[in-house]
């Protein structure tokens, strides 16, 4: 069992994006509001009329948990680590990673900015840290 995303032709702009150090959304034409995970249809009004838009990549911290044991590869090999949700600036929360702040600077509402971690399969993944800081994940 690997934590690779299953890519396929709807979320290859997510993920090609990533590759290049971009965050996308979703914002549907009907209702403009943006969400994610990507949905080829909105979950707000159900319209399929929605888009890929570029994201600020700026979020602030909602909740969080220090996880210190997990035996799914490849996790197991990063514990601890901080798993997390936040909300982007854009409106939309997303679970992710923060990396690079230590555990005891962690707050509710922190400002955080998005960065990207390649994994051994190649995927990047966005994840979140402190603004200023070079992740080093």
């Amino acid at each position: 069992m690997t934590a690779t995303p299953d890519i396929d032709a709807f979320t290859r702009p997510y993920w090609d994006a990533a590759a290049e150090g971009r965050l996308l959304l979703r914002r549907c034409r009907a209702c403009a509001r943006p969400h994610h995970y990507p949905r080829e249809f909105c979950p707000h009004c159900w319209s399929e009329d929605v888009d890929w838009e570029p994201a600020s990549g700026r979020a602030t911290l909602y909740t969080w948990s220090v996880v210190h044991r997990n035996d799914l590869p490849p996790f197991g090999e990063r514990v601890p680590y901080v798993a997390a949700v936040v909300d982007l600036a854009e409106g939309p929360r997303m679970m992710t990673q923060v990396v690079d702040v230590p555990e005891d600077d962690l707050r509710a509402d922190m400002a955080l900015e998005v960065v990207f971690r390649t994994g051994e399969d190649g995927v990047a993944v966005p994840v979140f840290t402190a603004p200023g800081r070079t992740a080093g994940a």
